[in-house]
């Protein structure tokens, strides 16, 4: 079996650290190096509900594409949520491993799973990294679908290809406008609205839209018109764990180290429960 540097190792080449936002919080968490690895669990949140499965499954090793402490901290105690998710990995001997911007820019990265969920043909990076000569890497997608469909028909397809949450997936714009193009960002996305204009797209697929960016990107009549389709944040992500999963079964097989390789299906979405207005428009 593999130690957790090499499995790291591994882990890093594919999701280079460097190449995080500045203000991000990625690389490994907890976790001795030396210590033999031979089961992962790959998870969106470092929830205590996915903590505990990691310690069911007998994890050795739990990766995620949210950070723990995005902001630092100066406690670990077991008194604060975080803390006792740490004191149960480390009781547990469970690393946790965190790979989240890194894991956005990459080629592929959590964009292109997102566009894979959705049966969608990748063009190229929405946000190119300008240090990727071969222009693959980068924020968000643009993506082209195998056949024309309506923005309604588009959201029925990423309800129903997505994993399933409260919110199921929010439309701004004119239902029966047609799609051919569409761009992509897993996880929260309305920063990205000005590249979102200058790809030329038909629609725009991700999560945490506000209603202050939305309702101006929507009102903007100097532009042609682009659809906003809104899912839950960790419905947008969950499927870069399944391409993440797959790739390091790759890399395991290659170097025979047997790696039992699991995805979690819990769903930790905040929101649990959607209660429509009366009248509303379907």
């Amino acid at each position: 079996m593999p130690r957790l540097s090499e499995v790291i190792a591994a882990l890093d080449v594919l999701w280079p650290p460097e190449r995080a936002e500045d203000w991000d919080a990625v690389g490994t968490v907890c976790g001795d190096p030396d210590q033999e690895v031979s089961r992962v669990l790959f998870a969106v949140d470092p929830v205590q509900e996915i903590v505990d499965e990691a310690v069911k499954l007998d994890a050795d090793l739990l990766v995620t594409h949210h950070p723990l402490y995005l902001r630092g901290t100066t406690t670990v105690a077991a008194s604060s949520f975080k803390g006792r998710a740490v004191h149960t990995l480390i009781k547990n001997d469970i690393a946790l491993h965190v790979a989240h911007t890194n894991a956005d820019r990459a080629d592929p990265g959590v964009s292109d799973a997102l566009a894979g969920a959705l049966d969608l043909r990748v063009v190229g990076p929405l946000v190119p990294d300008a240090t990727d000569p071969d222009g693959r890497r980068g924020l968000g997608r643009v993506c082209e679908l195998d056949h024309p469909l309506t923005v309604r028909e588009l959201a029925a397809r990423a309800a129903e290809r997505l994993p399933a949450t409260a919110q199921g997936v929010r439309v701004a714009g004119d239902p029966d406008a047609v799609v051919r193009t569409v761009a992509v960002s897993g996880g929260s996305g309305d920063s990205l609205f000005a590249d979102v204009r200058a790809a030329g797209v038909d629609a725009f697929l991700t999560a945490d839209l506000r209603h202050h960016p939305a309702s101006e990107f929507i009102a903007d009549r100097a532009h042609s018109p682009i659809a906003l389709l809104d899912a839950a944040h960790w419905a947008t992500e969950w499927p870069w764990c399944e391409l993440a999963a797959a790739q390091l079964d790759e890399i395991s097989d290659r170097h025979g180290w047997g790696l039992r390789v699991h995805v979690s299906k819990a769903v930790t979405d905040p929101w649990t429960t959607l209660s429509p207005s009366p009248g509303a428009p379907n």
